[in-house]
């Protein structure tokens, strides 16, 4: 049995597919390729496959991990990929198939791209570099105990912050895994509650999954 590791892009109109969505349409894929998908056993045996991280609604990515086995061990990665690639819906694709190295855990961040698109680029991009000169941002976010206010600012690694004639556009590294995960959102809601300087988030995109070490998680 093979114990596969595919990396799949979600773009355009396949950013609206909610993650629960996303289950059923992975298993349609399956079921269409033909591919000789490892079944759970039990009384109700289904394909198994699992995702290493919930992708938020509305954000695109280029590095989206999906975990499944393959009864199959003379099957090529490529025939692999291709196989998924011919059913896919629109805006989904295998970037890469490979066999899996490191195990879930070993997540720790998500680097992330997205723009603010404002008509007062310069002064948003002063409010943004004001919030992030603050010794703590604080936010509030929905944990299984409730609403808690937290400080997001040292688990957060700004790449880069540029302002543009229409945007200001920022790069950011946020932890991720299965003990903390952050997506922009909480930055961006801190930054509006910081400023009366009106803004749109636009094209809000995972870039990488990366371990502790900055390193690709493969």
């Amino acid at each position: 049995m093979l114990r596969v590791r595919a990396t799949f892009e979600k773009c355009g109109r396949a950013k609206y597919i909610s993650h629960l969505d996303l289950n059923r349409c992975m298993l349609r894929t399956f079921r269409r390729s033909g591919l000789p998908i490892w079944y759970t056993e039990g009384f109700n045996p289904h394909p198994y496959y699992s995702f290493a991280l919930a992708l938020s609604l509305g954000f695109e990515s280029s590095c989206e991990i999906l975990d499944f086995n393959i009864t199959d061990d003379e099957m090529s990665m490529e025939e692999i990929r291709d196989k998924l690639n011919a059913v896919m819906p629109e805006g989904m694709g295998i970037v890469k198939v490979a066999l899996q190295k490191q195990k879930i855990t070993a997540i720790a961040k998500a680097e992330y791209t997205f723009s603010l698109v404002t008509d007062n680029a310069d002064g948003l991009f002063e409010a943004a570099q004001s919030l992030l000169a603050l010794p703590e941002i604080l936010i509030e976010k929905k944990t299984k105990k409730g609403i808690k206010e937290v400080d997001i600012k040292p688990d957060m690694e700004i790449l880069s912050c540029e302002k543009t004639s229409s945007s200001v556009d920022v790069r950011m590294y946020l932890p991720a895994g299965t003990q903390t995960n952050y997506n922009p959102t909480l930055f961006i809601e801190a930054l509006r509650r910081s400023t009366d300087i009106p803004f749109e988030p636009q094209k809000i995109r995972r870039e990488a999954i990366l371990c502790a070490d900055n390193s690709v998680f493969e």
